[in-house]
């Protein structure tokens, strides 16, 4: 199927498979697959490492603003892989952990963080034919996306998801944790003042609770092909 060169906006809440769906959709229409929230995991987890979270959570903002134009966070693309990589490490194991979850939020929700993230996102993706995920791509990042999904599932499949999935990396996660992290990140991504997580207004609403990935996939080609007139229905290999 012929896809024209467009951005696809994908947002939603924490783990209801943002990524593992964008992912997807790269991957069988030929995109490049950005992850927004990776940006925001690599500051989060710069800051940790540099003495600028405190343990109560307090965040240095005046330290981290006096750095964070300098960071070097770019992704690269190994073995088929999109990664995030700081300088010339790759991060992208680290920046997953629950300890980076907990404090990503806060970080996230701090202006100049966030122009950081903004502009090197816009610069990633010139061109076209880019597949973007996060909390405000199709509201702040991307406002005229050709395309827009806004992903949700319920709380409680979400937090199943995001324990297995720390679970299945070798980590030892506590359920009610994972399922605190999740609903105080849901609180603070929607109330931040600067780009709050809302559904954009002409988004496609996936609430994929019960959804198989092929059906994902499904629910986007017909998406697709809806909205861009396509009548061609190519075979998918998921």
């Amino acid at each position: 199927m012929n896809v024209p060169d467009i951005i696809i906006a994908v947002d939603g809440f924490s783990a209801t498979g943002k990524s593992t769906f964008a992912k997807m959709v790269a991957k069988e229409f030929g995109f490049l697959y950005l992850d927004s929230g990776a940006m925001y995991r690599g500051v989060t987890l710069f800051s940790m490492e540099n003495g600028m979270i405190a343990e109560d959570g307090a965040i240095d903002e005046a330290a981290l603003k006096a750095v964070v134009e300098d960071l070097d966070l770019h992704f690269r693309n190994i073995d088929g892989k999109t990664c995030l990589y700081l300088g010339e490490r790759c991060i992208e194991t680290e920046i997953r952990t629950l300890a980076v979850s907990s404090h990503v939020s806060p970080v996230s929700a701090i202006p100049f963080v966030r122009n950081y993230v903004d502009r090197k996102l816009r610069a990633f993706s010139e061109g076209g034919r880019v597949i973007m995920d996060g909390r405000d791509i199709g509201t702040t990042v991307f406002p005229n996306a050709e395309l827009k999904v806004f992903m949700t599932a319920d709380p409680e499949v979400r937090a199943l998801r995001r324990y297995d999935e720390m679970v299945e990396k070798g980590e030892t996660p506590v359920f009610e944790d994972v399922v605190k992290n999740l609903a105080e990140r849901d609180y603070i991504d929607s109330h931040r003042e600067t780009s709050p997580l809302r559904q954009p207004e002409d988004a496609f609403v996936m609430d994929n609770t019960h959804m198989t990935l092929h059906e994902e996939l499904v629910w986007c080609l017909g998406v697709i092909q809806g909205k861009f007139g396509i009548l061609e229905a190519p075979a998918l290999s998921w």
